[in-house]
């Protein structure tokens, strides 16, 4: 089968979507499958310095285009990188034509592939992300059309979890019915526990990702600035991301300094072994998708506290895998970390249901054939074109800040 997928932001970029994306494309082509991803980047100074940039890696096997997100850098036009993205993939057709096209998240990707689809007749679907749920279209009339117009005339709609898929439901209307529950994967040979520090020693915690504090990364800090605990700690932040200094100078001001190390951008391949030493996952999100780095974690046999939040709860569950609190309850977080310090059993109990779990339900064997079977369900289908291609064009503020988006 010949299939398009079309990625929002693929590496260099700091993205859980980057990691979902190559690991996607590997089994792709270990299934025998032609595969181009065209990919669309940030090729500015500002852009590179937030999430991570420049042309996409090649992928062995894989045909990679990377797209400069021109409209993006400049003021936010969307739909200038939306056009480029239609036509590069007619262009793509036109050499050999494509039996499926897939697209990561709903917008700007979706609504590319949806058009696309509409000019060569090939079916498609749509992974639903993150930002999908949580902001986009809710923002502006113009987005919001695209979103529900995506998501009510796709081909399929993966999406990571009920919760994810309920918060979409409740904010754009989508039937429930309408989404194929697909969640996250991790690579269980890859990310793989490590020793645990020694008796006596520091436990090391890690938050890892993208600095934002839309994934609590300040709320963590400030935990930490409470702690009270008879054993030893030190902390590591790794990535970056729109708040990284935003969160250094919390950290300076909460005096930190000596037992909180910033260690930057992180190369998908030293990710594991980030893992391996460290001993407790932190991840005090107010909503995911479904994330990559909790799995992560789980694999490589670290305790998670995070938080009760959309995407989160589908695959933790409080005192069973992981603690669990409420997002932006920065007392409860010190309180969970402290627990977990100073009580070993408790992290080790949490840590073995975690990475047992994670290597029955998330390993990337299971989550590539159920996209596979979505590919072959859609194989030879006539697109959905009940839809209007025009948008009218809103006021947004991802359009003053669309590295947001």
């Amino acid at each position: 089968m010949r299939v398009l997928f079309l990625s929002r932001r693929f590496f260099p970029a700091i993205s859980g979507m980057s990691i979902y994306a190559v690991n996607l494309l590997r089994r792709l082509v270990a299934a025998g499958h032609d595969v181009t991803m065209i990919s669309q980047y940030r090729g500015d100074a500002f852009g590179r310095g937030v999430y991570g940039g420049g042309p996409p890696p090649p992928v062995p096997g894989v045909k990679v285009i990377g797209l400069e997100a021109l409209g993006e850098q400049q003021g936010g036009d969307f739909e200038r990188d939306v056009a480029a993205m239609v036509a590069a993939i007619v262009a793509e057709h036109a050499v050999a034509p494509f039996d499926v096209l897939h697209a990561q998240y709903g917008y700007p990707n979706g609504w590319a592939v949806l058009l696309a689809s509409r000019l060569l007749g090939v079916s498609n679907l749509v992974s639903i992300q993150g930002g999908d749920g949580h902001w986009v279209g809710s923002c502006c009339e113009t987005h919001r059309l695209a979103m529900t117009r995506v998501l009510d005339h796709a081909g399929a709609l993966l999406i990571g979890g009920r919760s994810f898929a309920e918060e979409v439901r409740d904010r754009l209307g989508t039937p429930l019915e309408r989404f194929t529950v697909v969640p996250g994967a991790v690579d269980t040979a890859r990310f793989a526990p490590g020793e645990p520090a020694a008796a006596g020693a520091p436990v090391r915690l890690l938050y890892h990702g993208r600095v934002d504090r839309r994934k609590g990364v300040l709320d963590f800090l400030a935990a930490l600035a409470t702690l009270r605990t008879a054993r030893p700690w030190t902390a590591t932040v790794s990535g970056i991301g729109p708040d990284l200094e935003p969160a250094r100078a919390l950290a300076a001001e909460l005096e930190l300094g000596g037992r909180v190390r910033f260690s930057g951008y992180a190369e998908y391949e030293v990710a594991p072994q980030l893992y391996r030493q460290h001993d407790l996952f932190v991840s005090p999100t107010y909503a995911e998708g479904f994330s990559n780095t909790i799995l992560e974690a789980m694999a490589s046999g670290l305790a998670v506290l995070s938080c009760r939040a959309v995407g989160v709860v589908d695959c933790l569950r409080d005192g069973e895998n992981g603690l669990l609190t409420e997002p932006g309850d920065v007392p409860a977080q010190a309180a969970g970390l402290a627990r977990l310090i100073d009580d070993g059993g408790l992290r080790e109990r949490l840590a073995r249901a975690g990475l047992e779990e994670c290597r029955r339900v998330y390993g990337w064997d299971v989550v590539g054939k159920l996209i596979m079977a979505e590919y072959e369900r859609l194989r030879g289908t006539t697109p959905d074109l009940r839809f209007d291609p025009e948008l009218p064009i809103a006021p947004c503020r991802f359009r003053e800040t669309p590295h947001l988006l």
